[in-house]
């Protein structure tokens, strides 16, 4: 199904040309990884400067996230591997991109604290994103684990994370997504828990 947030609107005119090129949506989605990387690198070094160039390769790695499943759905190119790879790219970038500021808040108020926040951030991020698409998984279908609102996913928060870091929030961003990321992974934890019991008692249900 075509995504209908402003950023997939956005993308689909941009990737049209590339169908029949050769380029796939696999080779987009490297290039959301490599992208991805190269941000969380430009943070560690934690200075104005090299923020910048975090901020502008996350929004362009968030960007290249939606560019290729656009492609994917108008070129018909969408495959179970493709879809795998996606995933794994998602679980590797978004919680490194926290991981990668705490590295870079080390010389701050935070101090050498902020390391193993970062790590405790990118945990989190990294369990609520593998029991969300769990929680996909077992729904079927196009159902999203959260959906958004007013034309936005709820992925495309993570947008929001290169303002953040231009205006020199990194530290309560950080100490935000300790919270936040812990609170969601508890709660998409929870829900794929009943979600669990729900089809085990239909299970039951139908062998009695």
């Amino acid at each position: 199904m075509t995504g209908d947030s402003w950023t997939h609107r956005l993308a689909r005119p941009l990737v049209r040309p590339l169908v029949g090129t050769g380029i796939t949506p696999n080779h987009i989605t490297t290039a959301r990884l490599v992208t991805g990387l190269m941000a969380i690198a430009a943070l560690c070094p934690g200075t104005p400067s090299w923020n910048w160039w975090a901020g502008g390769l996350w929004l362009l790695s968030a960007f290249l996230d939606r560019a290729d499943g656009e492609l994917a759905r108008i070129a018909n190119m969408s495959s179970p591997e493709g879809q795998v790879w996606d995933s794994q790219v998602d679980l590797i970038v978004n919680p490194g991109f926290f991981v990668g500021i705490g590295v870079g808040l080390r010389n701050s108020g935070l101090g050498l604290h902020a390391i193993p926040l970062g790590i405790v951030a990118g945990a989190s991020v990294f369990l609520a994103a593998y029991w969300s698409h769990a929680l996909e998984q077992r729904q079927g279908g196009d159902a999203k684990a959260y959906s958004g609102a007013f034309g936005f996913d709820f992925d495309d928060l993570l947008y929001l994370l290169a303002p953040m870091v231009w205006l020199g929030w990194a530290a309560p961003l950080l100490v935000g997504a300790v919270i936040g990321g812990a609170l969601m992974a508890m709660l998409t934890a929870w829900r794929l828990y009943r979600l669990s019991l729900r089809h085990t008692r239909r299970s039951e249900e139908s062998a009695s």
